[in-house]
């Protein structure tokens, strides 16, 4: 899932984005509503975790800017105020969750994947294809009824090809999925993921790639 994370307390924000980070996501961060409007203007996105008092353009508008767009978005809005009132004013303004600040993050995280589900065609719990079975919640893999171990990039990367069922993804697809805005579109990593994820999962080999288009798993 790509994320993007709109909250005006910059330490906050990057605390968020890097504990996103670590659950294999992609995650984008901006510190005012101008800057995220730009952001959801350029990319797709399955979730915002949006702070409701944003400066510049304020976060209700960042909102109703999301369910005006018609996409999948989903918006999850974080705010100080608790009240009850409140909730239900943002939830009004067209949000899909709402969490009051202070939160768990590990609520924090089941929230955003609960809605980055709902953004997404619904798909089992556990992925399966050509002996590959990958569980997201878990975070596992197994070739073969064997564990393996994969990077967290290389764990995004295979769960996109899975979801793919069999459908080429390309470069482009997979660094927009798994990578964020900083990585250069010119970089090999992708390649050199695949590389080593195709390494680790062992022979014979289940990832195919498809000249000039991108990879798949058959």
């Amino acid at each position: 899932m790509r994320i993007l994370v709109a909250e005006d307390e910059e330490l906050l924000a990057d605390a968020i984005a890097e504990g996103l980070r670590r659950e294999t996501l992609a995650v984008d961060v901006v510190y005012d509503g101008d800057a995220a409007l730009e952001k959801l203007g350029v990319n797709d996105y399955d979730v915002v975790v949006l702070d409701r008092d944003l400066p510049l353009v304020h976060g209700d508008e960042v909102c109703r800017a999301v369910v005006a767009a018609g996409g999948e978005t989903r918006v999850l809005m974080l705010t100080a105020a608790a009240e009850v009132p409140d909730r239900v004013a943002g939830l009004a303004l067209g949000a899909d969750d709402y969490l009051p600040k202070p939160f768990a993050f590990v609520e924090l995280v089941a929230r955003v994947r609960a809605l980055g589900r709902r953004a997404r065609p619904a798909t089992p719990p556990r992925l399966e294809r050509a002996g590959i079975a990958l569980d997201p919640a878990r975070r596992e893999v197994f070739r073969d009824g064997r564990f393996v171990s994969v990077s967290r990039k290389e764990f995004a990367v295979l769960e996109e090809l899975l979801r793919a069922e069999g459908a080429v993804v390309s470069t482009e697809q997979l660094l927009e999925r798994a990578w964020d805005e900083n990585i250069d579109p010119f970089t090999n990593v992708v390649r050199v993921t695949v590389m080593t994820l195709r390494r680790k999962l062992g022979s014979p080999p289940v990832v195919a790639t498809v000249p000039g288009v991108g990879y798949q798993i058959p």
